[in-house]
């Protein structure tokens, strides 16, 4: 699908794109590309004469795959946005094509930070006035985005802490909680990896001498926010850390607790065995064998000794 946007009275209008035709009588100043079909990326080589590759969304880590210039003019960035519905939370990449003061983003899916711009555009007059403005937008967006994904993190983990930190913590609560920290643990990895490829994308573009003055004070100010988001990424990952050992911590208790009982128990069975062992022997001289009371003596005996270390073992508490 191809999402047009044109600046008109200081505003960013959207209009969905067809047919080749439509597209010839607009002026936009970003191309949003979504799942592009072959078509949909041949009219955008008719039109603005840019070949999109195949490849243009791909894995590289590479700063010179990821952030560069060609020889005509063209900036190409390549950046992760985080997507967190609640669900699967993931880092989907998009490829931004700065090209004769247009700019193509390409990507496989909607983003939420897509529609945050889009709605802010229409609603403030003058926010945006070129393409460099669109994409810089973006990342303050995304660097919004992802400072309320850690918001709700911190939520969720107050939750684990009241529950895990505050109460008595069966197995059942204690395997909830893990998954819980888990899936908290995992939002927070892909925030610091979709900042830390946020720093390095506006970094490039400080860097490129594309940005006027006003701009490039807009993008110190991003770089600022990454940095303070930095610190809290790196204080829940202590966080998580120390529930998760908490957690573990009290599961090992539970399960120490059934191991002592069990403990107890073959303790306390041990005299009664060896008084059983003794009294099955098969020796000829043996005085209780022939007495009337030797039966119930033996059955005495057994839960003496059974008795004993079980009032010594509450005595000490170790029955608690």
């Amino acid at each position: 699908m191809l999402n047009v946007f044109t600046l008109a009275n200081g505003r960013l209008f959207q209009e969905e794109i067809d047919a080749l035709e439509a597209l010839a009588h607009v002026a936009p100043v970003w191309v949003d590309l979504e799942a592009p079909t072959a078509q949909e990326k041949g009219w955008i080589q008719a039109r603005f004469d840019l070949t999109i590759p195949e490849n243009i969304v791909d894995d590289d880590l590479e700063e010179s795959a990821r952030f560069y210039e060609e020889d005509n003019g063209e900036l190409h960035i390549r950046s992760d946005f985080l997507i967190d519905d609640g669900e699967t939370p993931r880092n989907v990449r998009v490829a931004f094509i700065l090209h004769h003061n247009v700019l193509f983003s390409v990507h496989s899916e909607d983003l939420p930070v897509f529609r945050l711009l889009r709605l802010r555009a229409r609603r403030i007059p003058a926010m945006i006035e070129d393409a460099k403005d669109v994409l810089l937008k973006l990342y303050d967006a995304d660097a919004e985005y992802s400072a309320d994904a850690l918001e709700g993190i911190y939520d969720s983990l107050e939750k684990v802490s009241a529950r895990v930190l505050k109460q008595d913590v069966d197995d059942r609560a204690a395997g909830e909680a893990l998954s819980a920290i888990a899936h908290q643990e995992d939002l927070n990895g892909r925030i610091r990896r979709n900042v830390m490829d946020t720093r390095r994308a506006v970094s490039f573009m400080m860097r490129s001498r594309l940005l006027n003055a006003e701009q490039f004070e807009e993008a110190r100010q991003i770089m600022r926010d990454i940095d303070s988001l930095d610190s809290h990424t790196a204080f829940l990952f202590d966080k998580i850390n120390f529930l998760m050992d908490a957690t573990v911590g009290f599961i090992n208790i539970n399960q120490n607790k059934i191991i002592k009982i069990f403990s107890v128990a073959s303790v306390a069975l041990l005299p009664p065995t060896l008084i059983a062992s003794i009294y099955g022997m098969n020796f000829q001289h043996m005085p209780e064998l022939t007495q009337a009371w030797g039966y119930p003596y033996a059955l005495g005996l057994m839960v003496a000794s059974v008795a004993a270390p079980l009032i010594y073992f509450r005595r000490k508490g170790w029955m608690r």
